[in-house]
């Protein structure tokens, strides 16, 4: 029976022992609430029940709460609510972990600043305090957790000050760090987020430093009452004033947290400190014990010795022994009379103390209170008086400013109607000006499409006159040779044919600046033009300066298009007077010199006409165009503000699309370094090339875009930047992905974790470039030093991915690598794809033959097993027929789009190895994977092969597709309609082998049942149940070692086939 009942206590024990290691597991979780109620006190019961909190600090230990900031947050508070509820004994027994606290502040270390979530500063000094409260509890053993003074006195008796004294200096030291403790948490908390576990802290906080306050305030009065000292406590007093206010203010802070009322009562301190002197109804200190001499009992003196007999004697010792004996006892009684009567007195005198106080403070406090009626009653009435006055004075103001607003009201009113009017007669003048400038603009141009035909017309003029002229002087050289007997005439007559030629070619220089004049004018013209269609678009922002700039143009230009007219009719006028006068000297030309004399002083004259008309004109000209200078100076300012407000705009445009970017590549990171992400498990070494490749070219696309937003300035587009970096950032999330795919080929770890490395460090690299880029950093920078640091983060970027694809080259096959092949590349990928396509159509033919191949040797049912098999590989093989065609189609795409009319076929499939040998590689898996499908197929129907080997073989020819899908979706444009429609074909062929897979595990599933015994286990017996069970345990378990035996084998085979395959 004992030992029945010594094994019931073992069982309570350890599920005890189990519920308090659950209690603590949840009482620590990593949810930031606070730990629960029901499972701090779970724990705190525990050490009530069983005497002892080792098992709670075994359990505590145990718990991975360094794992989190949040959990060791919440261990703490749950050990201060241990170490301050829960049995004596955890107090000592806590001593013994000290070390392990502090091994919990050494453990931050690696968190830095506030750590991840926060809470790192808030366990420092928690267990700062924690360590601190149990140094304090070591060194006065007297005192519970929650500083109870009744329990205090109850335990010890201090009969030396000195020991009070340092008690209290102790007490206010921890309550010191408590208040830093508290003040450290509201810094902490954070807005628009949960601080119920911060707020959780706070509890005992405040229940320890109230229990410290109402300690240090009963000692500290009972120390007053005892010594009157009041110079030695006045550092105590001082410490104890400073600890009040800043309680008061704690109290507040704590009463306005609703979750934290909801928990404890938070105390409510007056706002001045109490008295320390008076109060009688404090505790007062235990009383020294009075050093009282000891009375010894009285002996009498001895009496002269007699003799007598030997029992009178003893009969004399006997009684002379209980006189003594009452001797004693009467004063023993004497003196305890005397030590009650002491008390008694003393009690009566404290009464009486206590009694004379109160009435005094009764009295005082009724004074108080009738003088402070008296008082109230006065102020009453002064403010009453003084409120009627200030209601009168008021009034009367308001009366006044009412007239004074109804005054202003009717002066805005008649403002507001004549500024209507104003308002209305402006929009009717603008209305009109704008319609009149629109006509005059009109005018404008029809006068300039005018005088470009009269131009057109003189010039035309001018040159038949050009031509007449010579003709006239080819004559004059007859006339020349006619007249050589005259000598005199002759010389006069070249004179004047001398003069003739100067003024042509004056006349001719004239004509070249009146051209310049009128080029300068129809420019002058189309610059107004312009800048009137601008002032129009600005009208609304700045209608008084648009308004008097078209005035004062309105103007310029008629005055200008007025004195052009007369200057152009001049000119015909001219010119009419120089055909006729060119036409009389045709026509008179032998009358002599006179008349040639007289043609020449015309020519002067029309010269000067012409050359006043000129000078007046690059005069006005250039008055229009000192006005028109500053007007544009104006306009040039405001279009310098508005085009810096929309680079700045464009510039957080960019930042924002360059911080997608980067997050876009932390998410590829996270995913690199997450155990629970796998990456791409069909990548392989060629598409894993290809796509290093596919990340170099978008770098370096990328970096040509940005550079050409630099160097365009404020005429850039933001477009093409935008695209290249969301290619660029995928394009580093996909090598990413499919690198650590590719690890699993890797043949030591070492290896593997050297790809992994540089794949980091290209996603970092990248990182850099994004972040080196944006437009804070690039500030301050000449457009030379910009585009250098867009060019020195792209050779970073492009040295850490040949870095990795020289790494990732050691995975790639060596026989589809390009410097293995010889001859044409287009023409080799030519043939690899016609050969994939040459398989397919040989395996769909020997399907075929399979389909007609005679069947009189198989009975209905196995007929219609072999059926389905053949019509879903027919299935298969039509589907991926159509994909090597849409492949093929997107292939010719990439390579007329990618190689431009400067490159040949085989430069592209050059410059692009890597993503050939991806193509190429594909397309040989295809062809295999399809060839090992039908061999399958066939063996399956012959017998040879089982069904699990057809399942295998559709799964190879999915996988094969998929890789040559993904290997032409490197390099194909979006929204390409090739490469959607190989994407459907695709989903295509992965639908067919699903089809497949499911006929093959229906007649997998056939088999199973037919083969399988029907075995009424429930008539076994239950030794043939035991050894049916453990036999198929054993069987299970054989076969599950000869599985991981063969995924074993199958990976090793795999790392070697793939590289060295053909």
């Amino acid at each position: 029976m004992a030992l029945y009942s010594q094994s019931t206590r073992n069982v309570d024990l350890s599920k005890s022992e189990t519920e308090l290691t659950t209690n603590i597991r949840k009482a620590t979780s990593i949810e930031e609430t606070a730990p629960k109620r029901k499972h701090v006190r779970a724990c705190i019961v525990y050490t009530w029940d069983h005497k002892s909190s080792q098992s709670f600090w075994n359990g505590i230990k145990v718990q991975p709460i360094q794992a989190d900031e949040v959990q060791t947050f919440k261990a703490l508070i749950t050990v201060h609510k241990v170490l301050q509820e829960g049995h004596p004994i955890a107090l000592k027994e806590a001593q013994q972990h000290v070390a392990w606290l502090e091994s919990l502040s050494r453990g931050l270390g690696g968190m830095g600043g506030e750590g991840m979530r926060g809470y790192s500063p808030l366990i420092s000094e928690y267990i700062f305090y924690l360590i601190s409260k149990l140094r304090f509890h070591r060194d006065h053993p007297e005192f519970n957790g929650t500083f109870e003074y009744e329990e205090y006195i109850s335990l010890k008796s201090i009969n030396d000050p000195n020991e009070g004294y340092e008690t209290i200096s102790d007490l206010m030291n921890l309550q010191d760090q408590i208040d830093s403790f508290q003040k450290l948490i509201f810094a902490h908390f954070r807005n628009g987020s949960n601080n119920e576990c911060r707020i959780s802290a706070l509890v005992p906080l405040v229940q320890e430093s109230y229990g410290i306050y109402k300690f240090a305030t009963s000692m500290l009065r009972a120390m007053h009452t005892t010594l009157g000292d009041d110079e030695a406590l006045s550092p105590l007093r001082g410490r104890y004033d400073a600890q009040h206010y800043r309680l008061v203010r704690f109290y507040y802070e704590c009463s306005n947290l609703r979750y934290l009322t909801s928990l404890i009562t938070v105390p409510k301190l007056p706002q001045d400190p109490p008295s320390l002197h008076d109060d009688e109804a404090a505790p007062s200190l235990p009383t020294r014990p009075k050093n009282e001499p000891v009375t010894k009992p009285i002996t009498p003196p001895p009496r002269p010795r007699e003799t007598v007999d030997p029992e009178p004697i003893n009969e004399f010792w006997k009684n002379e022994q209980a006189r003594q004996q009452e001797e004693y006892a009467a004063e023993q009684a004497r003196l305890q009379a005397q030590w009650e009567e002491a008390q008694r007195q003393q009690q009566a005198a404290a009464l009486q103390a206590q009694r004379d106080f109160e009435e005094q403070q009764r009295l005082q406090a009724e004074q108080q209170r009738l003088q402070l009626e008296q008082l109230q009653r006065q102020q009453y009435s002064q403010q009453t008086q003084g409120r009627m006055a200030e209601l009168e004075q008021e009034n009367l103001n308001a009366r006044a400013q009412y007239e004074r607003d109804q005054l202003m009201l009717q002066q805005y009113d008649l403002k507001v109607r004549a500024l209507e009017g104003e308002m209305s007669q402006l929009n009717a003048n603008f209305q009109q000006q704008s319609q009149s400038k629109d006509d005059q603009i009109r005018a404008l141009q029809e006068q300039v499409n005018t005088w470009r035909m009269k131009y057109e017309a003189l010039a035309k003029l001018y040159s038949q006159l050009r031509r007449e002229h010579l003709e006239l002087l080819q004559k004059f050289k007859g006339v020349q040779l006619k007249a050589a007997s005259a000598q005199e005439a002759i010389d006069q007559r070249e004179k004047l044919q001398r003069e003739l030629k100067t003024k042509n070619l004056e006349l001719a220089d004239m004509i070249r600046e009146r051209d310049r004049a009128l080029h300068d004018k129809d420019r002058t013209t189309g610059g107004h033009r312009d800048e009137l269609e601008k002032l129009k678009r600005e009208l609304r922002m700045a209608l008084e300066r648009a308004e008097n700039a078209d005035r004062a143009k309105g103007s310029e230009l008629s005055g200008m298009l007025s004195r052009h007219n007369r200057e152009i009719a001049d000119l015909e006028e001219a010119l009419r007077k120089k055909t006729r006068a060119l036409d009389d000297v045709q026509s008179k030309f032998g009358e002599g010199s006179s008349d040639l004399e007289r043609q020449l002083r015309e020519k002067e004259e029309e010269l000067e006409i012409y050359k006043s008309g000129m000078d007046q004109t690059l005069l006005e000209l250039n008055e229009l165009r000192s006005n028109g200078h500053v007007n544009d100076s104006a306009m040039d300012e405001q279009i310098d503000v508005m085009l810096l407000d929309n680079i700045r705009k464009i510039n957080d445009i960019i930042d924002s699309v360059l911080q997608s970017g980067v997050q876009r590549v932390d998410d590829a990171l996270y995913e690199l370094d997450s155990s629970m992400q796998a990456g791409n498990q069909n990548a392989s070494g060629p598409y894993v090339l290809s796509q290093i490749e596919k990340a170099q070219s978008s770098a370096m696309e990328f970096s040509t875009a940005f550079n050409n937003f630099i160097a365009d300035g404020p005429n850039s587009t933001h477009g093409e930047v935008i695209r290249t970096v969301h290619t660029f950032s995928n394009a580093i999330a996909d090598v990413l992905s499919n690198t650590k795919g590719l690890t699993r080929f890797a043949s030591d770890e070492k290896k593997g974790d050297q790809l992994i490395s540089a794949t980091r460090r290209s996603a970092s690299s990248t990182v850099d470039f994004f972040r080196g880029i944006m437009s804070y950093r690039l500030d301050g920078l000449e457009d030379l030093q910009k585009t250098d640091v867009v060019i020195n983060k792209n050779n970073e970027v492009q040295i850490a991915l040949n870095n990795l694809s020289k790494l990732a080259d050691a995975f790639a096959p060596k026989a589809t690598k390009i410097s293995n092949a010889s001859g044409d590349l287009g023409e080799l990928v030519d043939r690899e794809m016609g050969n994939a396509a040459k398989a397919i159509e040989a395996a769909t033919e020997r399907l075929t033959k399979l389909m007609n191949k005679p069947r009189d040797s198989y009975s209905t049912y196995e007929l219609k097993i072999h059926d389905s098999i053949l019509e879903a590989a027919i299935a298969v093989t039509n589907a991926i027929a159509q994909l090597i065609k849409a492949a093929t189609a997107s292939q010719q795409e990439i390579v007329q789009q990618g190689r431009g009319s400067s490159m040949s076929k085989t430069q592209f499939y050059k410059k692009n190895n890597r993503w050939t040998e991806g193509l190429i590689s594909a397309a040989k898996a295809v062809a295999r994977s399809t060839n090992t499908l039908i061999e399958t197929a066939d063996g399956v129907i012959s017998g040879r092969k089982s069904p699990e080997q057809l399942i295998v073989a559709s799964n190879d020819v999915a996988a094969s597709t998929a890789q040559l899908v993904a290997a032409s979706r490197v390099k194909a444009s979006f929204m390409s309609k090739s490469q959607e429609r190989l994407e459907e074909c695709s989903k295509a062929v992965t639908g067919a082998c699903r089809s497949l897979v499911r006929q093959v595990q229906k007649i997998i599933e056939g088999k199973r049942k037919e083969g399988e015994e029907d075995v009424d286990y429930g008539t076994l017996s239950g030794h043939d149940f035991k050894v049916r069970q453990m036999e198929q345990q054993v069987e299970i378990l054989q076969l599950e070692n000869s599985l991981s035996a063969a995924r074993h084998r199958l990976g090793e085979m795999r790392k070697i086939s793939y590289q060295d395959e053909d």
